[in-house]
């Protein structure tokens, strides 16, 4: 009889070490679990933060591995004050005296506008010599009420050194340059681009009478 009750305690006692052994491995796997899940989680994290700088970077830097990049660059700039891109377009760390009272004008000129953003309608060399490459470029400015204020601009750029375009600052530009601006300029106003800025910019003054002399106004 004392050997039956042995038997029969071991035999429970077999299923109860099962049991725990299968406690053990099930709390095991568990934090195997947990920890493979906060690694997966880490990385990804990890991941968001990596790309979040790389466009970061981006955005604080100019482009400028082309004429029109630059160009593009220099407007949006303009329009959102940003003085520091602004110079890094014209390839300088500080204005002079001359490029300083071009960049603080500009600035203002776009101010008064008041524009919720800008909107880049075309942009192209109009002519390219050596190093120099005269570009175009029209844009909208879309006002408070939605309306877009057409403009046109022209910036004779300038490859560096390093294979990269600046803006040539006014004082700059020779007149051999200035000469040769002002005929491709006059080409240039028979093409399709230059003939959709006048007709938008037309019909914002019909339905705007007075609009240029307002600006004028808190400009001076």
């Amino acid at each position: 009889m004392v050997q039956q009750v042995k038997s029969s305690k071991n035999k429970k006692r077999r299923p109860a070490g099962k049991n725990t052994r299968n406690r053990k491995y099930s709390a095991s796997s568990r934090r195997k679990k947990t920890n493979n899940i906060k690694m997966i989680a880490g990385a990804a994290v990890l991941a968001v933060l990596v790309i979040v700088l790389v466009f970061a970077v981006k955005s604080c830097g100019v482009s400028n591995k082309s004429p029109e990049k630059v160009v593009k660059t220099l407007v949006k700039s303009y329009v959102d004050g940003d003085e520091r891109k602004i110079k890094k377009c014209y390839g300088v760390k500080k204005a002079d005296k001359n490029l300083e009272k071009e960049i603080s004008a500009t600035i203002k000129y776009f101010k008064v506008h008041k524009p919720k953003k800008v909107k880049i309608n075309a942009c192209d060399t109009i002519y390219q010599n050596g190093k120099n490459a005269y570009v175009y470029i029209t844009y909208s400015l879309i006002l408070e009420d939605g309306q877009s204020y057409p403009c046109i601009s022209t910036y004779m750029t300038q490859q560096n050194e390093k294979g990269k375009y600046n803006i040539l600052a006014p004082s700059d530009i020779t007149d051999d340059m200035k000469k040769e601006a002002a005929s491709r300029y006059a080409s240039f106003m028979e093409t399709d681009p230059y003939k959709e800025y006048v007709t938008a910019y037309d019909t914002f003054s019909k339905k705007n009478p007075g609009y240029e002399e307002k600006l004028a106004t808190k400009l001076n």
